[in-house]
């Protein structure tokens, strides 16, 4: 195989967003072959240029695709995932990989034959602040993690973003609110920078902000299994919002807000100085570090170009879709906890979060107002 042809189910603003940069060749030794939508206005502007299919499961076996990236509503990744896997397709999910853990394990067991690459597009990993954060973590820069905080309040929605379609932040449309659609990047890099908490309690607002059945205000605790602590906060109905980042470890305390990574170092590791000084007062020396970095931007395209090359050439994937579970199962257990009022220890039971998630979508009352709206550049929402 020479190329990749690729196929894309979804073409809403994920979809249509990848379709453009795979048209324009700008993935190397990738094409757009095929897309398909379940509404035929949205595959009309791709009419002449690839096959195009109404129904995702006759592209998938229509032989003119290898790979298969879904960007369709939330549930659809899960069935779509298996379908693909089974018929022998590469694939490459938009995140969550699926709404809830059981469904993950389920779209997870799928994927058995060798060489087949199944990756997710947590785009952010490929940043590089946030891959300079990760490098000081996992060279031990910042010594053993003692404290995590993430204020991240700047997701901003309006009530017409909510009525562009009738799946979002409902139950069965979407399986939750801004923890399952805004945050899992934000709940992957967490992971990645420290790990899975041992323990969660989630404290969720349902529609606070605005008139929808899921949650949209959320404030959670952690606790890690080396007795760390963090504290997670988001929102879609805080305006201006923050975005800031604080890791306290025994090295030092790095901080990201406004563009900005400050590494203030310790000179001596703090908890070695807190047991050696002979004064009590007294505090470990700092520097104080500006840590660069170039916003060099396309992001989604680095992950389908290592999805590509893993495809070709077996280069090892950026974000396996094994690790898209832990986000998931952070959303799901923080939302839990709120819903059940009660502290969650993970690993998350699945199958009781499950059947909570089946419970709320068969009491549902709420009635959804739907209407068309211009969703104005959604690609500003990518730099977070």
């Amino acid at each position: 195989m020479e190329k990749v042809r690729i196929g894309i189910v979804g073409l809403g603003n994920m979809g249509r967003f990848h379709a453009d940069y795979l048209l324009k060749g700008e993935v190397a030794r990738a094409e757009l072959t095929a897309v398909s939508d379940a509404f035929e206005k949205g595959l009309e502007p791709y009419k002449g240029k690839v096959a195009t299919f109404l129904k995702c499961e006759e592209m998938i076996r229509s032989g003119k695709i290898d790979a298969l990236i879904i960007a369709t509503p939330h549930y659809f990744h899960t069935l779509q995932g298996i379908d693909a896997l089974e018929q022998g397709l590469h694939v490459l999910t938009e995140k969550p990989i699926s709404v809830h853990k059981a469904d993950c394990e389920r779209l997870i067991a799928a994927h058995k034959k060798p060489g087949q690459v199944f990756a997710a597009m947590f785009q952010l990993r490929t940043d590089p602040k946030f891959e300079k954060i990760k490098k000081l973590i996992s060279t031990g820069e910042l010594g053993e993690i003692v404290r995590v905080n993430w204020i991240n309040t700047d997701w901003f929605r309006t009530e017409a973003y909510y009525a562009s379609g009738g799946w979002r932040a409902t139950w069965k449309g979407e399986g939750g609110g801004v923890l399952l659609n805004q945050c899992p990047h934000n709940l992957d890099l967490l992971q990645w920078f420290c790990g899975m908490p041992s323990k969660v309690r989630g404290f969720c607002q349902i529609g606070k902000y605005h008139d929808i059945e899921v949650e949209d205000n959320v404030t959670a605790y952690l606790e890690y299994p080396n007795g760390a602590t963090g504290v997670f906060v988001t929102s879609t109905g805080e305006a201006p919002g923050t975005n800031r980042l604080e890791i306290a470890g025994t090295r030092g305390r790095l901080v990201f807000e406004n563009g900005k990574i400050t590494f203030t170092r310790n000179e001596q590791d703090m908890k070695k100085f807190c047991e050696e000084s002979k004064i009590g007062f007294a505090k470990p020396e700092v520097w104080e570090i500006n840590i660069p970095y170039e916003n060099t931007g396309a992001q989604h395209k680095r992950i389908t170009q290592n999805f590509v090359d893993a495809i070709l050439g077996g280069k090892p994937l950026i974000a396996p879709a094994e690790e898209g579970i832990h986000s998931v199962e952070l959303a799901n257990s923080i939302l839990y906890s709120s819903l059940t009022n009660q502290t969650i220890e993970l690993p998350l039971d699945s199958a009781a979060y499950e059947a909570k998630l089946k419970d709320l979508i068969a009491h549902s009352t709420h009635v959804k107002k739907v209407r068309e709206v211009d969703s104005g550049d959604f690609s500003k929402s990518f730099s977070k």
